[in-house]
């Protein structure tokens, strides 16, 4: 088995692969799609009961890898009119994909998504007061 990312734009495939890595998944499938505002906020309140705009949203289908037949990891959305950083949301759209939740971790998802934008190269914005000291 190998990772199918057929259903990726071209553009954005080095950012999976490199998540996926750091993720420590070596095959799967996933499918990533570029939405306007109007469909990311429908998918949003749809999936998540959030009437709002939002950047990524991520749809994992085979998160233990357990099940018969090639692994399907799911599905990233992305609205890049309601991102600031399209990369940075392709490697976090990724990380949710693999089981990484940023709203109950310890800061392990971040901290990953960080090191994976730095090891692609890709400058990454601290937020304000969340400097290393």
């Amino acid at each position: 088995m190998s990772l199918d990312l057929d259903d990726v734009p071209a553009a954005h495939r080095p950012a999976v692969e490199a998540a996926l890595a750091a993720a420590g998944v070596a095959e799967g499938h996933l499918a990533l799609e570029l939405v306007g505002p109007d469909r990311i906020r429908e998918l949003n309140r749809e999936h998540r009961g959030k009437d709002e705009t939002t950047d990524v949203l991520s749809f994992p289908i085979d998160e233990d890898g357990s099940g018969p037949g090639p692994r399907e990891l799911g599905d990233i959305v992305i609205c890049p009119e309601h991102t600031s950083d399209l990369t940075e949301a392709v490697v976090h759209g990724v990380l949710h994909l693999c089981g990484y939740d940023h709203e109950t971790d310890d800061g392990e998802m971040l901290a990953l998504q960080a090191r994976t934008l730095e090891g692609i190269g890709h400058e990454v914005e601290v937020p304000m007061g969340t400097e290393p000291a």
